[in-house]
């Protein structure tokens, strides 16, 4: 999680990635693009990947949390949780890692652009002993800019590329030509050379894997990454005696939303809860195995069931009208205002932003989560998403001494929460970027305009964390969340798996057309009939042929990833 930092955290970036899918989040898994279709494929195999894949080593020492980490079911692990900002901080890179190279780099930003060579550019490379000629680029236009750097061969020396758009940059060919293949450097016990960046965990590695080689470089890697939780007022829940745990099925979600709407009043108990509603019922991302044989989630009969009550919600009359017009711009205020008291959204939405932006809007404002529950009462599960969906990668034309330092600068910035080479990296220099007060760290003008914002943070990072500075109850109440949802975790079919489908599925990977019927049906205005009907449409019109390719060149080659 890192700190207060608009768009840093993974927490904040899955948060992004959720919204950035909208309402159906049912489609093929991220898996990039390659080719005409007249080649085999490919994928990631798992037993393949697993003799290459970084040791993975725990960093020992340092700062110790408040809330340590949870474990819980298939592998998955909590953020670790720190109240306060450390008091004391550790050295966690002894020397300086650059030998005086200087490199390129590319990053997406969403927010203002610093200016370029900056006191704080110039303070970290300093510390560095390399210049990376930091180039951030706007982070709403990021899918349009790579493609065209592509096109003109002009990627960078360094670049980061979110995974939600692997299709799009079609990273699985610039892996195997434009892009360092990392593996003689980092497989197995040779990453004992770079500390912080074995103390990445595994499922970080497997996202900028391709053919069974190791080409990205992970940030933010997590063990716990859901990509939406049911939230709920609590400030407004405690004062009407409203006890969440009371909820523990559609039902009782129904009940709840005839004792809080009250329209008259402009009071509605729920915004959009798709992205809920589907974990729910069970219902399946991208695919699912029967019987050996794979099918798309569109066919899955949890699928269905969790459209009939989306549909059942939205003709109850407790959702905001503004929700039914699936009307996103002012979502967030509608929870802040109490028009709206109960929402889905991505569990980074959770932060220090939130809680001080919710008490603008109403100073009783706390925002809380409600634990998982099933359709029918029975027991919950929630799918975990990719172990991280921030990735950087090399330039291929670097030479090995090249690559070398660019890894020892990734492990440098790699270094944990409670170093002083974390603080240089997120908060700049003492007096010129911050200053201390009770809660850390505090941005002056300069730093917030400077660093306040993500850049050498998506070129290499360390697995999250939990900070909350000056507001303990979001990181104790966060915490708390995640840690009942990490007994109910389970893994989606080619979880943590890259693949290589021909670029002939694209649009039945997108299934635009019926991706836009779930959105009606969620709305109320088309029923599961009409995407039962759409469904047929797209198999027929190459979801089908997609489904089957998977399935000869993925699932019988490469197993589950389960």
């Amino acid at each position: 999680m890192g700190t207060d930092r608009t768009g840093l955290s993974r927490r904040g970036f899955l948060r992004a990635s959720a919204l950035g899918v909208g309402l159906t989040a049912l489609t093929t898994p991220l898996l990039a693009a390659c080719g005409d279709g007249g080649g085999a494929g490919g994928g990631v195999s798992t037993s393949g990947l697993a003799a290459v894949l970084p040791d993975h080593v725990p960093l020992t020492g340092g700062v110790k949390p408040d809330i340590p980490s949870v474990t819980g079911a298939n592998g998955a692990v909590t953020e670790p949780g720190y109240l306060n900002y450390p008091a004391h901080l550790v050295r966690a890179v002894s020397k300086t890692p650059g030998a005086g190279g200087s490199y390129s780099a590319i990053t997406p930003l969403w927010g203002a652009i610093p200016p370029a060579g900056n006191a704080y550019y110039r303070a970290v490379n300093k510390a560095l002993g390399a210049t990376i000629d930091l180039q951030p680029a706007n982070g709403n236009t990021y899918d349009t800019t790579i493609p065209t750097l592509v096109a003109g061969d002009k990627l960078p020396d360094w670049i980061q590329l979110p995974s939600q758009w692997n299709t799009n940059f079609n990273v699985g060919a610039l892996a195997a030509t434009r892009f360092a293949d990392l593996t003689p450097y980092l497989s197995g016990s040779n990453i004992r050379k770079y500390p912080n960046l074995a103390a990445i965990s595994t499922g970080g590695w497997k996202a900028g894997a391709w053919e069974g080689k190791l080409y990205g470089l992970p940030c933010f890697a997590q063990g716990d990454a859901f990509h939406s939780a049911l939230f709920y007022r609590k400030d407004v829940f405690d004062a009407r005696g409203v006890n969440p745990d009371d909820v523990r099925s559609t039902d009782d979600l129904l009940h709840l939303g005839a004792e809080l709407s009250a329209p008259a009043s402009n009071v509605w108990a729920f915004d959009q809860l798709w992205l809920m509603i589907q974990q729910m019922f069970g219902a399946p991302t991208g695919f699912y195995v029967d019987s050996g044989k794979l099918v798309h989630a569109f066919e899955s009969p949890r699928t269905e069931a969790a459209l009939e009550f989306a549909y059942r919600l939205a003709k109850s009359g407790y959702m905001h009208p503004s929700a039914l017009a699936n009307d996103t711009s002012n979502k967030t205020q509608r929870f802040y205002s109490g028009n709206v008291l109960v929402t889905a959204d991505g569990p980074g939405q959770w932060n220090v932003s939130d809680a001080r932006q919710g008490q603008a809007a109403n100073p009783r404002y706390q925002r809380g989560a409600f634990k998982l529950f099933s359709s029918d009462g029975s027991t919950p599960t929630i799918e975990l998403g990719p172990s991280t969906g921030i990735v950087s990668y090399l330039n291929r034309r670097l030479s090995s001494a090249q690559i070398e330092e660019c890894l020892r600068i990734a492990d440098y910035l790699a270094a944990p929460f409670g170093s002083i080479e974390y603080q240089l990296i997120n908060f700049g220099v003492e007096g010129v970027h911050w200053t201390k007060s009770a809660n850390g760290p505090a941005y002056t003008a300069t730093g917030q305009r400077d660093c306040s914002q993500p850049t050498y943070q998506f070129l290499s990072a360390p697995e999250s964390h939990v900070n909350s500075p000056g507001y303990d109850s979001v990181t104790r109440g966060y915490c708390a969340w995640v840690a009942h949802a990490v007994k109910y975790a389970r893994k989606p079919v080619f979880w943590d798996i890259n693949a290589t489908p021909p670029t002939r599925f694209s649009s039945a990977s997108t299934a635009q057309q019926v991706n836009d019927i779930i959105t009606q049906v969620t709305c109320g205005t088309k029923t599961v009939a009409d995407f039962k009907s759409a469904v047929r449409t797209w198999k027929s019109s190459g979801g089908g042929a997609m489904v089957d390719w998977y399935q000869k060149n993925v699932l019988d080659k490469y197993g589950t990833g389960q």
